[in-house]
């Protein structure tokens, strides 16, 4: 309910502009109102790739000229109608925006600009030299444009195209990153290896990305060459594809009214100075300077942090919810069978032929001096790290080979040794994106806002809110996890694991840097947790706290089992005391 003001405002917005349009009969100003739509739409995509996403291209000019030159060739090769020419332009972009990802995606940062950047540059030298089909630099004449009753549109009826367009475009995107795949984008740009492990397929969600960004951009450009009748080189440069870019930094990353602004501000300075190239050049240069350095957040950042200090209300549901809270112990047997599993780095041996089986309902500690390669086994177990051999059998099912995401959807959540939280986004969507992978509303769901993606959203966040109540986070549900203290952060991560709904919660380290109280107060939270049905594995160096709420201990010392059992038998295990102490009292491993 609460983005109808909102939708309110921009209908009655656009119906405003629209209007102001209808006014206008200079040519010149209708150029730069539907030049502001098309750089709109190219922005409004490129936010979804950088903004939320994280993925830094060069390659805009690229999928631009995919658009135009699809709607180009199929209007002038063929009788088809121009509505439909626009339509499948988009797809033809949305096919290119895959084929840039597929190989772009192998690398980070600085690559994988400059591999988008070499695609643009390949787009930009291919439509001028292949003469026979893009008309090289004399380029392509006779594009029909797109007619209503019978007549091409006049100069105002392409602003109120371009401002429809915008307005859907506008609605789409919100809908889409409001919600469980905006919060999956936002993921990746924060921390890859913790998106996966709460469900999200990192790979597949970095292509969509790119796919709604060439949409957006192919559309703009077969607008472009629609309303001109004419397309060639001269409209496709890295030029284009360094202004889309700054459309996106200038006007505020990850914000939706960024691109708004920056299109309009920018659009009317880029006409300003239409007759000195060279100055237009130097200032798309300083400007993005500026706003990579000393405006980071974009013009939306310098009045909109306010924002993020709104609260949201609490849902009554969450506190209903609390009390109904219970994990899936799943079927009879033990629930995770370790068999023969090695890994080696090199000559440095972290698992040697190391076989475990964890019962359902028990809470089991792994244990052992530094390097012991305790980390290694629960990255092992989740997918992050291939054994080198082994079968490791999760539920009934060898999850050896599969993927993070895989691996969590099947029932197993973590925590991690060094705190992996989505820092910048609140404490409630971090635990929302422990929900990624049960919820059920797709791409097309979530972007048309279906009554069913409405539904799961609000599933998802009254489980979420449930969970921050039984840690004890429910009054910080809208503070940014990254500015609570590192022991709040602990129970954050905590919440997000368990919010995966997992048969087996795999915790490592999960007391270390608290103080004694807030240790104690963690053992007395995982015994409650493990009597609502879940099973834990729990890698700590705390003996007092394994030994008090551990049901079985597992030791490892350079990547060798040496003992398991029921903790008081480790405690008088010589080769524990030997491994651990170096040959002192066993009492020494005794509990406080």
């Amino acid at each position: 309910m609460k983005a109808l003001p909102n939708t309110a405002a921009a209908i009655v917005l656009t119906v405003l502009l629209a209007a102001g349009v209808g006014l206008l009969s200079n040519d010149y100003y209708l150029r730069i109102a539907f030049m502001i739509c098309v750089y709109y739409l190219c922005g409004a995509g490129m936010n979804v790739l950088v903004g939320y996403a994280g993925q830094k291209s060069l390659g805009q000019a690229g999928l631009f000229a995919a658009g135009a030159y699809a709607v180009a060739l199929l209007t002038i090769k063929t009788e088809m109608n121009p509505w439909l020419a626009l339509a499948l332009s988009a797809v033809v972009a949305g096919v290119a925006g895959v084929l840039i990802a597929l190989p772009s995606l192998r690398v980070k940062g600085p690559y994988l600009a400059m591999v988008t950047l070499a695609f643009g540059v390949v787009v930009e030298k291919m439509v001028t030299e292949w003469t026979d089909v893009f008309g090289g630099a004399s380029g392509l004449f006779g594009i029909r444009p797109i007619t209503w009753n019978g007549a091409p549109l006049d100069m105002q009826q392409w602003v109120w195209l371009g401002l429809f367009l915008s307005l859907i475009t506008h609605f789409l995107l919100r809908n889409l990153m409001g919600g469980r795949v905006g919060r999956a984008l936002l993921s990746l740009q924060a921390d890859e290896i913790a998106a996966a492990s709460v469900g999200v397929r990192v790979y597949r969600a970095k292509v969509m990305a790119f796919v709604v960004a060439a949409i957006t951009c192919g559309i703009a450009g077969a607008l472009v060459a629609q309303q001109n009748q004419y397309i060639n080189s001269d409209f496709i440069t890295v030029h284009l594809s360094i202004f889309i870019l700054l459309l996106v930094l200038f006007g505020g990353v990850g914000s939706l009214y960024g691109p708004m602004v920056s299109a309009l501000l920018l659009t009317v300075i880029d006409a300003a100075l239409a007759s000195w190239p060279s100055v237009q050049h130097f200032l798309y240069g300083a400007l993005l300077l500026f706003a990579l350095y000393v405006m980071p957040g974009g013009v939306m950042g310098v009045w909109g942090a306010w924002r993020k200090r709104r609260q949201t209300p609490v849902s009554p549901q969450a506190t209903a919810m609390t009390g109904d809270l219970k994990f899936s112990r799943g079927g009879p047997g033990a629930l995770l069978q370790v068999q023969g599993i090695c890994k080696a780095y090199g000559g440095v041996k972290t698992a040697q032929d190391v076989s475990f089986s964890l019962q359902r309902g028990h809470v089991h500690a792994l244990i052992g001096p530094n390097g012991a390669g305790k980390t290694t086994m629960i990255n092992m177990l989740t997918g992050i790290v291939a054994p080198d051999a082994g079968v490791i059998e999760f539920a009934g099912r060898n999850v050896v080979g599969l993927q993070a995401h895989e691996i969590c959807t099947l029932g197993m959540g973590r925590t991690f040794q060094n705190l992996r939280l989505f820092g910048d986004l609140s404490v409630l969507d971090n635990v929302m994106l422990g929900r990624h992978s049960r919820m059920r509303n797709g791409f097309i769901a979530s972007l048309l806002a279906l009554p069913s993606s409405r539904a799961q959203e609000e599933a998802a966040r009254c489980h979420a809110l449930a969970l921050l109540q039984l840690v004890g986070l429910l009054h910080l549900a809208n503070a940014s996890a990254g500015s609570l203290s590192y022991g709040l952060q602990r129970r954050v991560e905590l919440a997000r694991a368990l919010a995966t709904d997992p048969q087996l919660l795999l915790l490592d380290e999960p007391a270390a840097g608290l103080n004694p109280q807030e240790t104690a107060e963690l053992g007395e939270l995982l015994v409650r947790i493990s009597r609502m049905g879940l099973s834990i594995l729990m890698v700590e160096h705390h003996m007092d706290l394994v030994m008090r709420i551990s049901d079985h201990v597992i030791v490892l010392d350079y990547g060798i089992k040496i003992a398991e059992g029921a903790p008081a038998h480790i405690q008088r295990n010589a080769r524990v005391i030997e491994a651990y102490l170096g040959g002192e009292s066993p009492e020494t491993l005794t509990p406080e």
